[in-house]
């Protein structure tokens, strides 16, 4: 990949992504400059030509730091909370005009625009599912056992309702059991979608999809061991993602979790809307 002959930002939110990717391209001899908004930078330093920690979401600073270091390509990676466009005293000013220009502020539209932002001042973001290609599901099972027959209707229909709310930048996740809605992820993100879940119905199947029309440089849908643990917790036994455009994290210890705790994890195709 061309853009692997320069220095590359990673701006890091939580969780495992940033940090696989910062190791693959640590691996390429590209070690990141790395902008850590989560709370433990331990894991990236590593990988990391250098660790910055960014207190707040600053598009302005942010942009500063990399031009500083003379960066021009950038990859945005990991989990940010939604619920910060509720607290504009965190928010540096161009990240408030971004907010205050939108007709909507779903996920689709802000991160959107947050790209349009740095590509108009000459910073290119990159999409991470280049960096990392193996790591995206695969059709069939992906870990731990087939899905039951209950469970295939369930995913079913979850596709059919997954797939219906997508579009519109919620629902990326939805957990189903018996042909009924119990759960449907909004801002809170997959984990508490899967603990309300488990508090209503204690069973049932995850379906994850990403939007049909999502810009894969970002917000690339992903799984990992943590989620199986919440599954778990919530005695929901069952997790289909969307093959092809799900990232599947935790390698080995992900498959042996998922077998141990008697788990099927089925990558599968939507049906294309008529």
């Amino acid at each position: 990949m061309a853009f692997l002959d320069e220095t590359i930002g990673l701006f890091a939110g939580e969780g495992d992504l940033s940090v696989e990717i910062a190791r693959r391209l640590f691996e390429r001899g590209r070690p990141p400059l790395v902008f850590s908004f989560g709370e433990k930078t331990a894991p990236l330093e590593k990988w990391a030509l250098e660790v910055t920690r960014i207190e707040r979401p600053a598009l302005g600073e942010l942009l500063g730091k990399l031009r500083s270091r003379g960066i021009k390509n950038l990859v945005l990676a990991g989990f940010v909370p939604k619920s910060l466009i509720f607290r504009p005293d965190l928010l540096d000013d161009d990240l408030r005009g971004i907010l205050s220009s939108l007709p909507f502020r779903d996920d689709h539209s802000l991160l959107g625009a947050i790209v349009s932002f740095f590509e108009s001042r000459g910073v290119t973001v990159l999409p991470y599912r280049d960096i990392i290609p193996e790591l995206l599901a695969p059709r069939g099972t992906i870990a731990g056992r087939q899905p039951l027959p209950g469970e295939e209707e369930d995913i079913l229909y979850g596709l059919r309702i997954a797939s219906a709310l997508v579009p519109m930048s919620f629902g990326q996740t939805i957990v189903v059991r018996g042909r009924s809605v119990v759960a449907v992820e909004a801002m809170e993100g997959t984990d508490e979608t899967i603990k309300r879940a488990g508090s209503i119905s204690g069973g049932g199947v995850v379906v994850k999809l990403m939007r049909p029309d999502q810009d894969e440089r970002y917000d690339v849908p992903v799984v990992g061991t943590k989620t199986l643990l919440k599954m778990r917790e919530a005695g929901i036994p069952c997790l289909a993602v969307e093959a092809g455009r799900t990232i599947v994290l935790g390698g080995d210890l992900f498959r042996e979790r998922a077998k141990q705790w008697d788990m099927a994890v089925t990558g599968v195709v939507p049906a294309p809307s008529s």
